[in-house]
């Protein structure tokens, strides 16, 4: 990193956290399940993991080769402590806390998208490849089913319940039950090629984000359609409020949010929230408890906001390449963003006012 762009980053990450350079564009960010630890992705093939007791201690945070050419997938792990991750080399790893790296699959396509559900009674694994995504149970190493889609599959989710996953592709999403040993998906059809995907945190509806620079969603209780549509670029993020008020996403100057509430987001317009000088937003993410969601630029900004209030608080003011990834931890006491020109950073949220 230059002086003058170490100069620039500026905001609450000065006082309450710390960033790194590190080789490669960062291709995803993530928190263990437990709060733990957080884990950055990058495009040279590593993960790099910083613990919470030594978040402003970058030259702690620890550096593993993982896989040979770019990590596509990050998730955080069925254990509570561990990390999945997944590659153009075709394998899907498992990365425990002592740094021991174990392949639980070596397939000839790239993996390129992981997800995971826990519940009490049942820990499940997806990781899609190609047009096939394979269901594993907790440990990962047993594939439960292989779900099979026309196309090339965009993302995949779980509901909340863990008793559906979706899986978007081509002319739209396919929702299969976990817990079934055959039969075939439900179809939730829309001419277009559907990429990201996000589910409503009730379970009420899923929304994709496609090629068009347009979001698509459906209603889960009856198929009905929901249009939203009107961005300059392509939405390459989504995020739902933890109550599932709120759906927010990139793809503008500012930050839109879809009303989930009061019969929308149909026939609804967006609120908009404040951008950061003119650049476009390239990546959301809801805290997992608070109506606060944070949002990075592709000038590096970072700031978090209220979506009532519309206050704003500067996480990052740096000129680091545009935000690649953004997560919180799952108990809201830690912010991690990375960018395209290898900064990686970490909030510490435990006190802030």
């Amino acid at each position: 990193m230059s002086a003058t762009q170490e100069t620039l980053l500026r905001g609450l990450i000065e006082k309450r956290g710390a960033f790194k350079q590190v080789e490669g564009e960062i291709t995803g960010c993530v928190a263990s399940r437990d709060s733990s630890r957080f884990a950055f992705t990058t495009g040279e093939g590593d993960v790099v993991v910083a613990h919470r007791h030594d978040l402003t201690a970058p030259n702690a945070w620890a550096t593993y080769a993982v896989h040979d050419g770019p990590v596509l997938a990050l998730s955080p792990d069925t254990l509570a402590d561990s990390f999945l991750t997944g590659g153009d080399d075709g394998r899907l790893c498992r990365l425990d806390p002592a740094g021991e790296i174990e392949e639980l699959a070596k397939t000839r396509r790239w993996v390129e998208h992981i997800t995971t559900f826990v519940s009490d009674k049942t820990a499940l694994i997806a990781a899609a490849s190609g047009k096939n995504v394979e269901l594993r149970d907790a440990t990962g190493r047993t594939i439960i089913r292989t779900f099979e889609h026309p196309t090339t599959v965009g993302g995949i989710a779980f509901d909340p319940k863990g008793k559906r996953l979706a899986a978007s592709h081509y002319n739209g999403v396919s929702l299969w039950f976990t817990q079934s040993k055959d039969g075939s998906a439900r179809l939730l059809e829309w001419k277009g090629s559907h990429l990201g995907i996000a589910m409503h945190p009730n379970g009420d509806a899923v929304v994709t984000a496609m090629q068009e620079n347009d979001l698509h969603g459906w209603r889960l209780a009856d198929g009905h359609n929901i249009r939203m549509s009107g961005y300059p670029t392509k939405v390459r993020s989504m995020s739902f409020s933890s109550n599932g008020k709120w759906l927010a996403t990139s793809g503008a100057d500012i930050v839109v949010m879809w009303p989930f509430f009061g019969g929308g987001p149909m026939g609804k317009p967006p609120a908009e929230l404040p951008g950061a000088g003119g650049a476009l937003c390239t990546r959301v993410a809801f805290h997992p408890s608070q109506e606060v969601v944070a949002a990075g630029f592709a000038n590096g900004t970072v700031v978090m906001m209220e979506p009532t209030t519309q206050r704003v608080l500067p996480v990052s003011l740096g000129q680091a390449g545009a935000v690649t990834a953004l997560a919180y931890s799952p108990d809201g006491c830690t912010l991690g963003f990375g960018t395209e020109d290898g900064v990686i950073g970490l909030l510490d949220l435990s006190s802030a006012a």
